[in-house]
């Protein structure tokens, strides 16, 4: 899941991971995602989030979430100016600062399509 409320960067990181075969469920919000993942989480492996986000819940919140409800799911929260952040981010969360590289996003998804209950 690609979770970004900047239209231009959502579309690029999805055209990225569906040239590898990814699925992609696309996001503006974490109130979005989170209400996606009440009705499709069995089918998500990776949420890829920034920090900064439309709406009353950013990034951490939704991972905070997230993490309490699917602890096995692989959340990789980005942003380009997080260093104020870095502290907050829930266990097992990870980081990956922007601009960051296709190459990177891939190997976290690929990483995520082959952990335990990966999908």
């Amino acid at each position: 899941m690609v979770v970004e409320d900047d239209t231009e960067l959502r579309w690029l990181t999805k055209v990225i991971l569906e040239e590898c075969q990814f699925d992609i469920i696309e996001c503006e919000s974490a109130e979005a995602a989170l209400a996606t993942m009440l009705l499709r989480g069995k089918d998500v492996a990776m949420i890829f989030a920034d920090v900064r986000l439309s709406g009353e819940m950013d990034g951490i919140g939704l991972a905070r979430e997230v993490k309490m409800r699917w602890p096995h799911l692989v959340v990789v929260l980005t942003s380009g100016s997080a260093v104020d952040h870095l502290g907050q981010l829930p266990p097992g969360v990870e980081y990956m600062p922007k601009p960051w590289k296709a190459l990177d996003v891939l190997t976290a998804a690929e990483r995520a399509r082959s952990a335990p209950g990966g999908r």
